[in-house]
């Protein structure tokens, strides 16, 4: 068989099979992990915590959809804020491959979800262009070096737009920034910041699943 991408990687195909198969469960994971605290989380990481089990991945469009953005933008570094289990670092690092150079950069808070991601990138021969940065984003992304040439913003909502003006500075004129879950009311702030055009953006939703905010830095 001729493996013409690597998205089409019997490694990569598996590893995200299983993934997606898992993650059809987060509804009632999620409505177990909420019945165990329900007077909420306080701190993000307790929160990242609380939700170990939960792969909250985007869909399988959304994730075809960035592998094309990042096989046509060519960025030398990606920066996406939630790993999670890896769904969608893969499809990142799998167009960074097919480009033949680049480098993903992730963050993750919780242990257990860095563990598994790890593996799995491991197993799907990603690795080697896969960076995982361990803890607060908003202190983890503070330290990289270099141009963020491409954004996935998919971690907590309330704190996409923190993230975003972190790593602003660092951006260059042409920057596409993608965030997901545009249905959810937590990622408003993020979306009413983009949407100005005072604030430097070109701002599209794109309608797949809840949909994605496609930005262009100006």
């Amino acid at each position: 068989m001729t493996i013409t991408h690597t998205l089409a990687d019997p490694r990569v195909e598996v590893a995200l099979s299983r993934m997606f198969a898992q993650a059809a469960h987060d509804e009632a994971t999620e409505a177990r992990v909420q019945a165990q605290r329900p007077g909420g989380f306080g701190t993000p990481q307790e929160h990242a915590d609380a939700a170990a089990e939960i792969y909250m991945p985007i869909s399988a469009a959304g994730g075809q959809l960035l592998y094309n953005l990042v096989r046509a933008v060519r960025p030398a570094t990606v920066i996406e804020f939630g790993t999670s289990f890896g769904i969608s670092t893969l499809h990142l690092a799998a167009a960074v491959r097919d480009n033949g150079a680049g480098r993903v950069i992730t963050t993750e808070l919780s242990r257990d979800k860095i563990a598994a991601a790890r593996r799995t990138f491991v197993e799907t021969g990603l690795a080697d262009v896969i960076t995982v940065l361990e803890g607060d984003a908003r202190e983890t992304l503070s330290g990289i070096d270099g141009s963020a040439d491409f954004v996935l913003l998919d971690g907590w909502k309330d704190l996409c737009l923190p993230v975003l003006r972190l790593l602003e500075p660092q951006m260059k004129p042409g920057t596409l920034v993608v965030a997901d879950d545009v249905d959810l009311s937590s990622l408003q702030p993020y979306l009413d910041y983009v949407r100005s055009p005072a604030n430097g953006y070109q701002s599209v939703t794109f309608p797949v699943e809840d949909g994605m905010e496609i930005s262009c830095r100006l």
